[in-house]
């Protein structure tokens, strides 16, 4: 129970911190999308189209996933049904969303 608890505490604080519009240290022009996901793929744009490093975790705050694009084609059809965060590190910048796999 004590990590479910964590978990959700890791996501909310998580999805607040990277909704917002671009701020200091914001990727610019970041979009992701399909969300929700259902056939595997998702496609992560950005104003710079540079190398991005993605990381993954689930609700529990426990990585999945990791590893780094540089276009902006993402598959991940490996993860299972469900609600995860999703971080991209692009040129010292950071993005922070909430990503749903049907």
């Amino acid at each position: 129970m004590k990590h479910l608890y964590l978990g959700i505490a890791f996501l909310c604080i998580s999805f607040s911190y990277g909704q917002n519009a671009p701020a200091n240290g914001e990727i610019e022009g970041f979009k992701l999308y399909p969300n929700p996901v259902s056939d595997g793929k998702i496609y992560i744009s950005t104003s710079e189209n540079s190398q991005k490093q993605i990381v993954i975790y689930d609700v529990l705050g426990t990585q999945v996933l990791e590893t780094s694009i540089s276009g902006n084609e993402l598959m991940v059809s490996a993860l299972d049904t469900g609600v995860y965060v999703l971080r991209v590190y692009q040129n010292n910048k950071m993005a922070t969303r909430k990503l749903i796999v049907k």
